[in-house]
């Protein structure tokens, strides 16, 4: 099965990139992502065995107790590759906890799967973002857009994509809310320690 972890957006937030999307809709070179399937991608894993399923689950509950939930904003928007003929639209998305929980699932990842489970994601540095559309045929490039949006990142989900003649398909498999307990527990056991004497 084909599976990422991702931070999918509130409803407001979605409306708004949704709203941007119409400036690329009147070319027919860009593809915009359906407004469902709107999300940032924190490691994209690729083929994995079912075998493998268990241990990511736990992985990405492991990691949302340890996680405290955390502030994010999209600003304006961007190119993959910025030079030259673009493929890619997107947002970009501000926010430490987005590369402190990408950091966290590729150690995570490699410790339980080994290195290879990485090997689909490839080297690139993760640079978090919501594709917002993507470039099938010669289409010009729009002016960048500029947001004022921010959100509380409360979760995050495993999520299975099939590709479809249609387009991907996403199904999300398990959402891990963030609750950052880990430390808080390190902080009140500190508390409980007796004193040295």
């Amino acid at each position: 099965m084909r599976l990422f972890y991702a931070v999918f957006l509130p409803e407001d937030v979605r409306r708004a990139l949704v709203e941007a999307q119409g400036k690329v809709a009147r070319y027919k070179g860009w593809k915009e992502v359906a407004p469902h399937q709107l999300h940032l991608t924190l490691l994209f894993l690729g083929e994995r065995p079912e075998g493998d399923l268990e241990d990511l689950l736990a992985l990405g509950h492991r990691l949302g107790r340890q996680h405290p939930p955390f502030p994010a904003r999209i600003r304006g928007t961007g190119y993959f590759p910025n030079e030259g003929t673009p493929r890619v639209w997107f947002a970009k998305a501000e926010g430490e906890g987005f590369s402190l929980l990408a950091e966290a699932l590729r150690e995570g990842v490699a410790e339980a799967l080994g290195e290879e489970a990485l090997r689909a994601g490839g080297d690139k540095p993760f640079k978090p973002h919501i594709t917002l559309a993507r470039r099938k045929a010669p289409a010009p490039r729009v002016p960048p857009v500029v947001f004022g949006l921010e959100w509380p990142v409360t979760e995050f989900a495993l999520v299975r994509s099939e590709l479809k003649p249609k387009g991907p398909v996403y199904t999300i498999l398990e959402k891990f809310p963030l609750r950052g307990e880990h430390g808080r527990e390190q902080e009140e056991s500190a508390g409980e320690r007796p004193e040295d004497h």
